[in-house]
């Protein structure tokens, strides 16, 4: 997929979830879904992409598999460099921190998506990379 389709793609995601107090149908309907908003690690412009989260507790845990791809997502770069993010959850929209889990809690979180959207585990499998899993926390 192109940088533009993927744009593309993304905003068609990102409009259906503001419309539909954050449902969303096709490929992810019935999967919980958040809007991430991070600050460009270079650019400084702000991001939003739509992603897959588990739930933990009070923190949402999102996972950078880029769908299995050799590097991480650019987003991922984004709240590295820059921790404060904005979420939208539904109908709320908050700051949050993000931190990277590491360890048996991270290998924990991931295999929770994965037995909730086996998919990840196809992505874990076509990359020699650690997939990183973010802990997002409400500010």
């Amino acid at each position: 997929m192109s940088e533009t389709s993927a744009n593309d793609w993304n905003s068609k995601i990102i409009e259906e979830f503001r419309a539909n107090e954050g449902k969303v149908g096709g490929p992810f309907e019935g999967g919980t879904l958040l809007l991430l908003t991070t600050t460009g690690a270079k650019s400084g412009k702000q991001r939003v992409n739509p992603l897959a989260y588990l739930p933990d507790g009070e923190r949402y845990v999102i996972f950078a598999s880029k769908a299995g791809a050799p590097t991480n997502p650019d987003w991922y770069h984004n709240l590295v460099a820059h921790p404060q993010v904005k979420l939208e959850v539904g109908t709320e929209a908050f700051e949050a921190t993000a931190t990277e889990v590491t360890g048996e809690e991270r290998d924990r979180l991931y295999a929770g998506i994965v037995e909730r959207m086996p998919g990840f585990g196809d992505y874990e499998k076509k990359t020699t990379r650690k997939i990183p899993v973010i802990a997002l926390e409400r500010q």
